[in-house]
């Protein structure tokens, strides 16, 4: 498949009349031979919570459901679709299993993330039961491939004097989280991360998925990656880096060196709430833009989907938002980093903006 970007756009706008939730379509055109630019599509944090019996939160199985059907709807096909971690709120084998039998209704392969919420409960044994590691890499169409679990923490945390498993799922669970852990990837697996890219030529374009966002935003809510340095010295030496990451639920981009950074949006909800929810009021970040939700008694406000460009090993993000104004992250080969492509400080009803 072979696509250049106004075709890729025009492509994509025929689900924008419809398309309310994150799916993020990736486009990969490396400049070299047409068979190898592909698309691959990205579902992330769908938190499906469970309440008794067969019952679950209507919301999250909805953002999920609509994902899903918007995903089988694309045109051309995508290679193959990546979830970005958080299937399930607090890691439960009938929150994890219902939302796997959502997931079952995709078409294509996927490719998993382990999120927080599905580890804390019993440190992932369900999870990896179910879908096998929790960290790999693969290539394809001449792109390598990283995956990352970037929830791991301290030990004397993890194994600490917790009453129950589930204590230490809700303590990880919370926005806030003062009781929490900051989030890292771990001698042993950045270890594995380095013999995996000692294969790499310097050449190839390198795309890393985790699910927190590999560098230090803001600790108070574990926007955080503890070992971040020593994971983007690994990375260093590649001539083009993209590390995309959902956990935040909204729109973030950075550029450190080599390495483009761009989250990826949320199927359930949005972060942060308005001002108006102060579960700890002195722990929430001084945000340059607040987010402006139009209606927060609409359940998929504030949420949307992105269509990502991926061209010569650079992201160009084309976020598409519920009853907001829509906004492009591009990157800027002058500059060398990316640009929110429309946003003005004065502008009204948009999204948050996070400046690093």
């Amino acid at each position: 498949m072979s696509m250049n970007r106004r075709r890729f756009l025009k492509a994509g706008g025929t689900l924008l009349a419809a398309g309310t939730l994150p799916i993020s379509i990736v486009n990969a055109s490396f400049g070299r031979s047409a068979h190898e630019s592909f698309s691959f599509a990205y579902i992330s944090d769908s938190h499906i919570t469970h309440i008794k019996g067969n019952e679950f939160v209507r919301n999250w199985d909805r953002g999920l459901i609509r994902a899903i059907s918007e995903c089988n709807l694309l045109t051309p096909r995508p290679d193959f679709i990546i979830y970005g971690g958080d299937l399930a709120q607090l890691g439960t084998p009938e929150e994890i299993d219902h939302a796997l039998d959502l997931m079952g209704g995709l078409r294509g392969k996927v490719h998993y993330v382990m999120g927080e919420h599905d580890y804390y409960l019993d440190l992932g044994e369900y999870w990896r039961k179910q879908l096998g590691p929790d960290h790999y890499s693969f290539d394809h169409k001449g792109v390598h491939f990283v995956v990352l679990n970037s929830i791991l923490t301290y030990d004397t945390w993890t194994h600490g004097p917790w009453e129950t498993p589930m204590a230490r799922m809700k303590a990880m669970a919370r926005l806030d989280n003062p009781n929490g852990s900051p989030f890292m990837v771990g001698a042993a697996q950045r270890e594995w991360l380095r013999r995996d890219l000692d294969r790499v030529n310097r050449n190839t374009p390198v795309v890393v998925i985790s699910h927190s966002p590999l560098q230090k935003i803001f600790k108070g809510w574990n926007f955080w990656t503890e070992d971040a340095e020593e994971i983007q010295a690994l990375l260093k030496r590649f001539k083009t880096v993209t590390v995309l990451y959902g956990h935040v639920h909204q729109i973030q981009y950075n550029q450190i060196g080599n390495i483009s950074f761009h989250a990826v949006m949320a199927t359930a909800w949005p972060w942060p709430y308005p001002a108006s929810y102060a579960q700890a009021e002195s722990h929430l970040p001084k945000l340059t833009i607040e987010m402006n939700r139009a209606d927060p008694f609409f359940e998929r406000d504030a949420t949307g989907w992105q269509m990502i460009n991926l061209q010569t090993g650079n992201v160009d993000m084309h976020y598409l938002l519920a009853d907001n104004r829509n906004r492009s992250v591009v990157f800027d080969r002058k500059l060398k980093r990316p640009l929110d492509a429309r946003y003005r400080a004065d502008a009204d009803r948009i999204p948050p903006q996070v400046h690093f």
